[in-house]
């Protein structure tokens, strides 16, 4: 058996990457203040979300989204930039200290950072933002809770926490509920321009508690090599109508004799969304019965095509059994021209500098990657990218969680306002330029002054621009005007099992991903899947599907 390695989302994009990574940390701390009341299984209900309004602040989008969730896409950076928020959102207000992890460099103390003090300025008050390694920042939780020394906002950790979720909100953290359900929203028009999907895992207990770090709803389906599709034959991926056609071009994409492969890490996303899989649970509305992923006959047969795929040599070799700790290897070979298609999430997509867009520019301009979407007449998406996390505020009066709701209102700023612009980019002059075209391209003092991760408070709706490639945005925007329309219920969002919530994505995990690594790469046979299963069930999955079947008939009643 490989080895399990401790991982964070962004080095696995999200739960199933399909490369058989290593598993996500456990929860950390047992719960606490409240004398360990057990969780509870739960309907999520509806009348808990805040009221969703489209907003308009006067930019309009180059390629529109649309009401069903299809994001804006830019093509150019906004000329004229409008203010989201009024006047001064925190005047006399007192600091507020916040905590959020980074994926950056630390950036340079706020004497230092010109875009840190033009913000505070903006805003009225001091904000005493502390940015934590992504990789440092379930221990750092885990010392805040374990010394009471919880900050005014924090941001929860991807992977880790608490054993007892509900419980710990109850007892440290400030209900939401009176200030943002419903139409109270309306006062905070950039949090209530966040999507309901996005509020909806910040439920516990019957109240709403977290703010949302907002994503697309669907991460989709991976990166493929549009100019390597068309030196065999397919300029449309409409041409890949089957699953037996997205084999085929697998094999005649791979060369192993030129070192040239159709996958570098995983394939089973791919692969189970073209052919119509479930993505983690179903529910059926009519009998209450939940399936498992690993329960669906059209989710095992994609395993058995991907085996079939490795059998082949389609994959190039080791990626598959890499862990999550060793993702920068197998996009990287991608990235270096080595493979035609790899798994990774939509946001990695046009990142600036970093994205696969522009390394791959910088490393050949003849690769011309494009998002994927799932291939067949079968094929769905699936609803695995509501948002990166939630933050919560700690228990405070009324007042102070206005004031820091306002904070949360600012940087949820829309793409392209005054504010965002101020976050993403610095001062104009100092941390950014504008080029001929009008784009906003950082200094090398402003690389460093907006890494403060105040996008870990609160994010909007993203929307698509590249400052280097604007054909790029308008690739995303096509993928997701079709990936909209084929996205599947996820019921996780409205309901909660506390054995999910403690183990589904540990222990539970583990067994799912390493069993299906040897499934892939033949250590096991394909007639050892039920043996999975199995274990996999009695480890826990049984104990998490009744207490979701719970939760969903105490929803009917």
């Amino acid at each position: 058996m490989s080895s399990s390695t401790p991982i964070n989302r962004r080095t696995l994009f999200r739960w199933g990457a399909g490369v058989g990574l290593g598993v996500a940390a456990a929860p950390l701390l047992a719960a606490c203040g409240d004398g360990g009341t057990a969780a509870k299984a739960e309907a999520k209900s509806a009348k808990l979300l805040p009221t969703t309004t489209v907003r308009n602040i006067g930019i309009a989008a180059d390629l529109p989204g649309t009401a069903a969730g299809v994001p804006n896409a830019f093509l150019k950076y906004p000329a004229e930039l409008v203010r989201a928020t009024k006047g001064t959102p925190l005047k006399g207000a007192k600091k507020i200290k916040a905590v959020a992890e980074t994926f950056a460099s630390l950036p340079p103390e706020r004497n230092k950072n010109a875009a840190w003090q033009a913000i505070e300025k903006m805003l009225g008050a001091e904000v005493e933002i502390t940015a934590v390694p992504a990789d440092d920042y379930p221990a750092k939780f885990s010392t805040m809770v374990a010394g009471d020394q919880l900050p005014d906002l924090f941001m929860y950790p991807e992977t880790g926490g608490v054993d007892n979720k509900a419980s710990f909100l109850a007892a440290k953290c400030a209900d939401l509920t009176p200030f943002l359900s419903g139409d109270k929203v309306k006062d905070y028009p950039n949090l209530a321009a966040i999507p309901a999907y996005a509020w909806q895992p910040a439920i516990f207990g019957g109240k709403l508690y977290g703010i949302p770090i907002t994503r697309s709803g669907s991460g989709g389906a991976g990166f493929y090599r549009a100019d390597l599709f068309k030196q065999a034959g397919v300029t449309s991926l409409d041409q890949i109508d089957s699953i037996d056609r997205l084999v085929e071009l697998a094999k005649s994409l791979t060369d192993v004799k030129k070192k040239q492969y159709f996958f570098s890490g995983g394939s089973v996303n791919l692969l189970a969304m073209s052919s119509g899989a479930q993505h983690l649970w179903k529910m059926d509305h009519t009998t209450g019965k939940w399936t498992y992923q690993l329960e669906d006959d059209k989710y095992r047969s994609a395993i058995e095509t991907a085996a079939k795929l490795y059998k082949a040599g389609c994959f190039y070799p080791g990626t598959v059994q890499m862990s999550g700790a060793q993702k920068a290897e197998y996009t990287n070979l991608f990235k270096n021209g080595k493979a035609a298609y790899v798994y990774d999430g939509m946001p990695s997509y046009l990142g600036a500098g970093s994205g696969y867009v522009d390394t791959m520019a910088g490393i050949d301009k003849s690769f011309d990657v494009r998002p994927i979407t799932p291939v067949g007449k079968d094929a769905v998406a699936w609803t695995d990218n509501t948002s990166l996390q939630n933050c919560f505020i700690t228990k405070a009066s009324d007042e102070r969680v206005k004031e820091i709701l306002r904070l949360a209102d600012f940087t949820a700023s829309p793409f392209g306002s005054a504010e965002y612009t101020l976050i993403t980019y610095g001062v104009e002059g100092t941390d950014y330029q504008r080029d001929a075209n009008g784009t906003p391209v950082l200094t090398k003092q402003g690389a460093q002054d907006v890494t403060v991760p105040w996008g870990k408070i609160a994010s909007a709706m993203p929307a698509f621009f590249s400052a280097t490639n604007p054909g790029a945005a308008k690739y995303v925007h096509e993928a997701y005007t079709k990936i909209i329309p084929m996205m599947i219920e996820d019921p996780t969002q409205e309901y909660s099992s506390p054995t999910w919530d403690s183990r589904g994505y540990g222990s539970l995990y583990t067994i799912h991903l390493d069993g299906m690594k040897d499934l892939v790469t033949g250590r096991k046979p394909m007639s050892s899947y039920d043996a999975l299963v199995k274990k996999w069930r009695n480890a826990g999955g049984d104990a998490c599907r009744a207490e979701f079947e719970q939760a969903s008939q105490k929803g009917k009643k």
